[in-house]
């Protein structure tokens, strides 16, 4: 049993006052249900909660990409974050880390062009095209743009004219606001399609531009 000390000062081994500030704290007794007896209190040094978060950096929060994969892209690009690379006349590298944004602005609105694969992460507008790509688009994805690809896999929101020109598949979170031509169609219960459908022939020929 140890006795209550003024704050300030608590009490060490050897019956001699440390400073700095203490809190009293009731004792637990081994035995569950026993009754707590009085003045038994021990003395445990505190640091204020405040002044520790204080001491911290601020922490940044980045998003994942808007896109990701290889593409052209033309149009106005609106940075909320930090850019790290170079530029040149000859080509470069950059790489954009932005925060979440949440409001109606896209963070991409021109024109899209890839080759491969094409991954929509984010919010985009204007044309996304590739004469033999894969565009996926994914659920958490608002794509205001008129699409032009091979293959599209789209799990987001599409407001725009759809042309798969070999496969288009709409997933359970799938909302498309807009037209669609393709030579094959897969919808998953759950999607939401509002527009015309129309299958392509080997003769017919979409493209945009």
């Amino acid at each position: 049993m140890t006795e209550k000390t003024p704050e300030g000062e608590a009490p060490n081994n050897d019956g001699r006052r440390a400073e700095g500030r203490v809190t009293a704290r009731p004792y637990a007794l081994h035995e569950a249900g026993a009754p707590q007896p009085k003045g038994m209190v021990r003395a445990v040094p505190t640091r204020s909660i405040h002044a520790v978060r204080s001491e911290r950096p601020p922490i940044f929060h980045p998003k994942a990409p808007v896109i990701t994969g290889e593409a052209t892209y033309r149009g106005v690009l609106r940075v909320d974050g930090a850019i790290s690379g170079q530029l040149n006349a000859n080509g470069g590298a950059v790489t954009l880390k932005q925060r979440p944004r949440t409001g109606p602005e896209p963070e991409l609105d021109g024109e899209i062009v890839f080759k491969d694969m094409l991954r929509v992460n984010g919010h985009v507008a204007g044309k996304l095209l590739s004469e033999k790509g894969t565009l996926i688009i994914a659920d958490e994805a608002l794509v205001n743009a008129d699409i032009d690809v091979a293959v599209a896999i789209i799990d987001g929101t599409v407001n725009g004219n759809v042309v798969a020109h070999e496969r288009l598949e709409l997933g359970l979170r799938a909302k498309i606001n807009g037209n669609i031509w393709t030579r094959s169609l897969k919808i998953k219960p759950g999607a939401i399609f509002e527009g015309e459908c129309k299958i392509l022939r080997d003769q017919e020929n979409t493209r945009t531009g």
